[in-house]
């Protein structure tokens, strides 16, 4: 059962924070230290790192969890199609603005004439007049022409030093290659086998990509929920679709801003957020969030103005990467963040109460309408907590997308929903299967909750459940009381 621990911790802050684990966090104290700071969940990069070196970092978060009575929740971030450039010569060769160079597909080390690029499809993907970037977009080329089989000739438009390793980006080309590589396939099967919560599939370009992994997911008998990482020009055009067939969604804002103008990342992030609350669907805000603390001890302002502004416009969840991969100061850069959001949350009242009419006639609605009315009356009351049973999360997504004022407290018997329902805003979640009758488990809860110190005597609490409790059915009960 929760403990008081987990009050002092979790309790107050509603946005989450995802922490990208690496160098820097990959000790038993390191991950110890990020999860006290304020981390609800660990990012697996399956860029880097080896197999046997990301199941001992599971392993270690599970110990810290039973140790500390939490649910860090755990994301498997796939890699996907990322295409790079090979070696370099001297670990780095200057192309020359206005010069013409070869990009082959046939395995060579680099130099400022010919480059080897990881993606063999490219020279019969890619149209004379279309753009390469390389290096975050630093570096510009434009295709000249291709012989359609294993070289293309471009044309340097803005240079400077390509190092071995880079990304490289095709903003303008349609890419045959699939979504889910090889290497993907095989990162899947492990992560799976480690039964983690959530799975981020890179470089999606349609809801098809969603749905096949989806597939392979529930092939295995898995449970593990997807992430879809919005970063591709195709992905922006079929956000509706995606959005509705994913579980949660990750704005990457740094591929997108190379694939995309950069002047539009900041109104798609907002219309993204705006659209996964309407659907209910969790999402997460990433790349170069508090980037410059992977080196310095205090955010710049800017930094601080970006995470305060996603989470004023309500997501879920606000990402680190290298700076706590790699970064100098791990422990510092999670403090820095929850300080931003604790800020925000305690004094910016246009955050909550986003609460959203449910459609009459469909399959959901008596449930809708429940959750909808749980977080209208917790407004109108000033209710201190809404508490939610549930077995498939349903509602507690629901309620959440809703952003009450009032604590959300999730109460289940389906173990796999514990830490996965850690990325959610506001949840806040225990592990509960005795299932007697609605007043007794409702009482049963009621002095859980205020035995552990989430709740005090004479506060108000909205309780929903579905009756009769045993059938596990659609919640369709709503009940308010005070905390006696």
């Amino acid at each position: 059962m929760a403990n008081t621990h987990q009050t002092i911790m979790t309790n107050k802050r509603r946005t989450k924070i995802v922490a990208t684990l690496g160098p820097a966090t990959s000790s038993y104290e390191q991950i110890k230290g990020i999860i006290e700071s304020g981390v609800n969940v660990c990012r697996l990069n399956f860029s880097h790192g080896k197999h046997e070196d990301v199941k001992v970092l599971v392993e270690t978060i599970r110990k810290i969890d039973s140790e500390l009575g939490l649910h860090t929740s755990l994301l498997a971030d796939l890699q996907g199609p990322k295409i790079r450039v090979g070696e370099m010569e001297n670990n780095g060769v200057m192309l020359e603005t206005g010069a013409t160079i070869k990009m082959t597909s046939t395995k060579c080390v680099g130099n400022a004439e010919r480059i080897y690029i990881s993606y063999l499809e490219m020279p019969r993907d890619v149209k004379p007049g279309e753009f390469v970037l390389m290096d975050d977009g630093k570096l510009q080329l434009q295709v000249v022409e291709t012989n359609q089989v294993d070289e293309v000739i471009l044309k340097v438009i803005h240079g400077g030093i390509l190092s071995s390793n880079k990304g490289v980006n095709l903003p303008n080309t349609k890419i045959s290659q699939p979504c889910l590589t090889e290497k993907d396939l095989k990162d899947l099967d492990f992560a799976l086998s480690l039964n983690i919560d959530w799975i981020g599939l890179s470089f999606v370009r349609s809801a098809r990509d969603i749905i096949e992994l989806k597939h392979i997911i529930s092939s295995q008998n898995k449970h593990a929920r997807v992430v879809a990482k919005i970063e591709k020009p195709e992905a922006v055009a079929e956000l509706n679709d995606i959005i509705k067939v994913t579980d949660a969604v990750m704005v990457a804002r740094g591929d997108l801003g190379v694939e995309i103008p950069m002047q539009n990342v900041p109104l798609i992030q907002k219309e993204i957020i705006k659209k996964c609350i309407e659907h209910a669907k969790p999402v997460i805000i990433a790349t170069q969030m508090m980037e410059s603390m992977i080196t310095n001890i205090s955010p710049t302002r800017a930094e601080v103005t970006d995470v305060a502004n996603a989470v004023m416009d309500g997501a879920d969840a606000v990402m680190l990467s290298g700076e706590t991969s790699v970064g100098k100061h791990p422990n510092e850069v999670i403090k820095a963040m929850a300080k931003i959001i604790d800020k925000i949350e305690s004094d910016y009242d246009e955050l909550y109460q986003r609460d959203k009419m449910p459609e009459k006639n469909q399959e959901r609605f008596i449930t809708d309408s429940i959750c909808f009315n749980a977080c209208r009356l917790s407004a109108r009351v000033n209710a201190n907590a809404i508490i939610t049973m549930t077995h498939s999360g349903y509602t507690a997504f629901k309620i959440s997308s809703q952003r009450p004022k009032a604590k959300i407290f999730v109460f289940s018997g389906n173990k796999k929903l514990l830490s996965m329902m850690s990325l959610v805003w506001g949840v806040e979640t225990f592990y509960y299967d005795k299932m007697v009758s609605t007043d007794h488990t409702i009482a049963d809860i009621k002095y859980i909750l205020k035995k552990n110190g989430h709740v005090q005597e004479g506060d108000l609490i909205i309780n929903t459940a579905s009756m009769p409790i045993e059938d596990k059915g659609n919640t369709n009960m709503l009940k308010l009381s005070y905390i006696e």
